[in-house]
């Protein structure tokens, strides 16, 4: 029997462990709604449900402070570490609305990117040595995981704005996200030198929408490749494959991605076009995939419906390694308990080599 370790460094290197690894996002809500359908609640879900691959990571926020501005029983309203304001359900079971954004031009960032700078107290020593060892003992794949790139100038900028800015402010853009990517090697490189040995990165970078990416592949390599590519080059050299979770379709994208340096991409949105079983058939022999199983399904009356999700996309992803089961964004509470606990049982029926 394999390690949680053992069996994601295969399939990440393109060879076939002895079953598919086990990964996937319940939301807070979705945790609620099991502990009252007989989850136990002494039990977190990634140990209940057997979760491989786990995130351990820094602070790379400008640390404003967090305030709640306004709160009532559905909704509550608070400020940012990013400096911003938004508003969300209580069980954060939406996207938050965006009720302000910290910068509107290079001014506001100017006065932001000295907060930047990197720091041993941006680290909970305590709490992440603790889950690291635990973890550790435990057999998992330990994840340093870090927002990035145009997915971290979203908490500055409302995407309407931020598209903008792509086109008219490019310096400020180039400047705010190779700030950030100095922060996320610098937090990285003084948890190594702190003896965290990590398996591999999980970088957050949601760079599309339902129809495409959110721009061409031209803009991206412009603004973001090279300092994309400085953050994967740094993680290579430490010996850790680098996880990219990116929402959307992505699909032009990946091309470029391959070069950047990304060995897997996840989340894979099937409602945005994303098939695991084309992007196996296109790009398997240079890119690792996590995910592609539509959620939807999962909480469809019909059973037979989520089987034959999982059952052809797994003969098809899972050939020649290179494929870790993930839904194709994360677990809405839409999806029982006993539904969830049935996917799960079909995914370890289909995932055995």
């Amino acid at each position: 029997m394999l390690t949680s370790r053992e069996r994601i460094r295969m399939a990440l290197r393109h060879q076939e462990p002895d079953r598919v690894p086990i990964v996937d996002s319940p939301w807070a809500a979705t945790i609620d709604r099991w502990h009252g359908e007989g989850m136990p609640h002494h039990v977190p879900p990634e140990e209940y449900f057997g979760f491989e691959l786990v995130n351990i990571g820094a602070d790379l926020t400008p640390r404003f402070p967090v305030t709640v501005l306004e709160r009532d029983e559905e909704f509550i309203v608070e400020s940012t570490p990013y400096g911003g304001v938004r508003k969300n359900h209580r069980d954060r079971s939406t996207t938050p609305e965006i009720i302000d954004y910290p910068v509107k031009s290079p001014d506001d960032w100017a006065r932001i990117k000295p907060r930047l700078e990197p720091s041993y107290t941006r680290v909970d020593w305590v709490t992440a040595r603790a889950r690291y060892d635990r973890e550790r003992h435990d057999g998992k794949f330990i994840c340093y995981g870090a927002i990035m790139g145009y997915d971290l100038c979203q908490q500055y900028a409302r995407t309407d704005e931020l598209l903008l800015m792509l086109i008219t402010e490019p310096e400020m853009v180039r400047d705010l996200v190779s700030t950030h990517a100095r922060l996320l090697v610098e937090q990285a490189r003084m948890m190594i030198a702190e003896g965290f040995e990590f398996d591999g990165a999980f970088l957050y970078n949601d760079l599309g929408y339902r129809n495409g990416p959110l721009f061409s592949p031209a803009l991206y390599r412009e603004l973001f490749f090279d300092v994309d590519k400085s953050v994967t080059d740094f993680f290579h050299a430490q010996g850790m494959p680098c996880i990219l979770h990116s929402c959307g379709n992505v699909r032009k994208l990946i091309p470029d991605l391959i070069e950047v340096g990304i060995d897997c991409l996840q989340p894979l949105e099937v409602k945005a076009g994303m098939d695991v079983r084309e992007l196996k058939a296109e790009f398997g022999d240079r890119m690792a995939f996590m995910g592609g199983i539509d959620v939807r399904l999962m909480s469809d009356p019909d059973p037979s419906k989520i089987e034959e999700e999982i059952a052809s996309k797994f003969a098809v992803a899972k050939k020649g390694g290179g494929y870790i089961y993930h839904s194709d964004h994360s677990i809405p509470n839409t999806v029982s308990f006993a539904q969830y606990e049935h996917v799960l049982a079909l995914v370890r029926k289909y995932a055995a080599y």
